[in-house]
């Protein structure tokens, strides 16, 4: 067993014996993206278990180690570690846990440390917790994020990201049922192999894979109809997790929509693109602005690779740049509003709107302020400028029922046919 090393302010360390002994448990949030990047840590020797589980009795694990006034997410989070840690699948003395950890004003950058103290409670203070983080905030010996990871890293993203979009866009047109879910799975288990193998990735290689995938997505035989469409934007968690939204997505396929989830690479790029808005609007943090600046125009590049693969096939929308959407703010919230999602949630919704997903979920935690402000805040301004925007802020907590949340979504959707109507009558598209 390996020893325990601490640092001064007494945090347990995960070291270089604990990277080959331990198993590292890692909660769940988007299905395809988390098993990429599971794979790419295993690759690089870490023995990674990723969370699937969604019983009740993760909310009750976080209502009973982390205060109720803490914001959904954690409260899941936490929830679900110490649910696996407690369930005797795992060899209780060889366990760590990682997640994830921005440095920004949100409380989700105190999760780490809500997490830590859970553990206490139950007698558990002898597990390690590893922060993934960009920052540079915590280190440890056993865990380092090398720029060939990262590069690793930035291509399971974006193909997560294009997987999710070309599947959205094709599953409610399909004419023989579940042929988009096959082909996702075809290309997960492709890519997982790519992504775990000793290939060494490249630009050219990933290019043409992306434009592969959007060309079998294409093939798949669909009738276009015209259909509601909606988008869900929010808080991060919120957003994509099915446990934390109560499998949202699902729920909205079921109704024959059209789901627009926009991908994680904008929130990626937009973290890294605060670095220069503190050195811009403040005169703070000029070196890292400098460093950020560059993984930006980094990020960007291969945000555009992939816009450049879906526009090989007409049949599919691409999506935005980053620049374009950062753009769309203007006279609506400053770029300096950054906690949390920030002016990027405001941006996500314009750029919805405009893009004809007229219909819009707004998932949020009760109590988010960053998201009352950003997200709710800014539904009636946007409403005024778009009079067919259509969108409802549902919140999500322990003690908000699913049925009522079920309710307002549906409602939102008998507002969407209506509207689908009237167009057809008019005979807009």
């Amino acid at each position: 067993m390996s020893k325990l090393q601490y640092t001064r302010d007494n945090r347990l360390l995960f070291t270089k014996e604990m990277k080959k002994e331990y198993t590292i448990l890692c909660p769940m949030m988007l299905p395809i993206h988390m098993k990429f990047l599971r794979d790419i840590l295993i690759k690089h020797g870490y023995k990674v278990e990723l969370l699937d589980t969604t019983h009740t009795q993760i909310v009750n694990e976080g209502l009973q180690n982390v205060h109720n006034d803490t914001c959904y997410p954690a409260l899941l989070v936490i929830g679900q570690l110490l649910d696996a840690i407690k369930s005797g699948k795992y060899e209780r003395d060889k366990l760590a846990l990682i997640i994830t950890q921005t440095g920004g004003g949100c409380r989700a950058s105190n999760y780490i440390h809500l997490l830590r103290k859970a553990l206490k409670k139950n007698d558990m203070g002898d597990i390690p917790v590893i922060s993934f983080n960009l920052n540079f905030m915590e280190k440890n010996p056993g865990f380092k994020i090398t720029p060939g990871l990262l590069v690793e890293l930035v291509y399971a993203v974006l193909y997560g990201d294009l997987l999710m979009l070309l599947s959205n866009q094709t599953r409610p047109y399909e004419i023989n049922p579940d042929e988009a879910d096959r082909l996702t799975d075809k290309w997960e288990t492709k890519l997982s192999r790519e992504l775990s193998g000793r290939t060494i990735l490249n630009n050219k290689k990933f290019r043409q894979s992306m434009e592969q995938i959007v060309a079998e997505f294409a093939d798949i035989p669909v009738k276009r109809v015209e259909k509601i469409k909606v988008g869900i934007v929010g808080e991060i968690y919120m957003k994509y997790s099915p446990l934390g939204n109560n499998n949202l997505e699902a729920l909205l396929q079921q109704e024959g929509v059209e789901v627009d989830v926009p991908g994680l690479m904008d929130f990626i790029i937009y973290t890294c693109d605060n670095g220069a808005t503190d050195a811009r609007l403040y005169g703070i943090n000029k070196g890292v602005s400098i460093l950020t600046t560059l993984l930006k125009k980094y990020l960007v590049k291969m945000h555009n690779m992939l816009i450049d693969a879906v526009k090989t096939q007409s049949c599919f929308h691409a999506p935005s740049s980053y620049d374009h959407i950062k753009s769309l703010v203007q006279g609506y919230i400053g770029t300096g509003a950054k906690m949390g999602e920030g002016w990027l949630l405001t941006a996500e919704m314009i750029d919805l709107v405009n893009s004809g997903v007229d219909n819009i979920i707004c998932t949020q935690p009760f109590g988010c302020l960053p998201n009352h402000i950003s997200g709710k805040g800014m539904i009636r301004k946007i409403k005024g400028n778009y009079h067919n925007a259509n969108i409802v802020a549902i919140d999500y907590d322990p003690g908000a029922t699913r049925i009522n949340q079920e309710n307002r979504i549906k409602l939102m959707l008998s507002v969407a046919r209506l509207n689908l109507l009237k167009r057809s009558a008019n005979g807009k598209p």
